[in-house]
């Protein structure tokens, strides 16, 4: 029996689950690097988003001038999501969110 540790792939990667979850995932661990402070969150979210959705669609070779154009907003789409999904976990389990940014911190 095999085990299949391939947790991301460019396919996972692809969907809207799969960005949301690792947009989510990088935010949260680079928003307090010293060149990432300065920016606030759900701009370092747009940035992650776009790095992660442009290579994907390369890598799945469906990145053509449509999809490049449609990325710009799916990213938005995806940075607010994260942003708002983190926050609500924050309220949830009662941390408050850093300076209210809705990302947890800047």
């Amino acid at each position: 029996m095999e085990l299949d540790l391939a947790f991301v792939n460019w396919e996972n990667l692809s969907t809207y689950t799969g960005t949301l979850v690792m947009v989510l995932i990088l935010t949260q661990l680079t928003k307090n690097l010293p060149i990432v402070k300065s920016l606030p969150t759900q701009v370092w979210s747009y940035m992650v988003a776009l790095c992660v959705m442009f290579p994907a669609a390369y890598f799945s070779g469906t990145l053509d001038a449509s999809a490049a154009v449609l990325i710009l907003f799916n990213a938005a789409v995806t940075a607010l999501a994260a942003n708002g999904g983190y926050s609500l976990l924050e309220r949830l389990t009662g941390k408050k969110t850093d300076k209210g940014d809705n990302g947890g911190g800047e």
